[in-house]
């Protein structure tokens, strides 16, 4: 289950930094990017690359939360473990 939540997660997120990798360099020249009043000095391939995983990842944060504000109440507070393998401290109702 939490590999096809990772896919949930992960996929989406890709095709959204890869359109907004786009979008955003549709209008900005990475060779014209400063930082702290100095350029860069990164190659275009650098600036794509980086931010395309920065892109990337802060949609996989955005996406992650909204799975996990989805989770219900019963998937929060279960014991994740069979119940003839359950170690003792795991007595969480709702799903014991």
């Amino acid at each position: 289950m939490i590999g096809k939540r990772l896919m949930w997660i992960a996929w989406p997120a890709f095709l959204v930094a890869a359109v907004l990798e786009m979008l955003v360099f549709a209008f900005i020249d990475p060779n014209e990017l400063h930082w702290g009043g100095a350029s860069l000095g990164w190659t275009r391939e650098a600036v794509y690359t980086v931010s395309f995983f920065l892109f990337w990842a802060l949609t996989m944060v955005s996406s992650g939360l909204t799975t996990m504000l989805s989770m219900s109440p019963f998937e929060v507070n279960r014991c994740p473990f069979p119940v003839d393998n359950r170690p003792l401290n795991c007595t969480k109702s709702g799903g014991c």
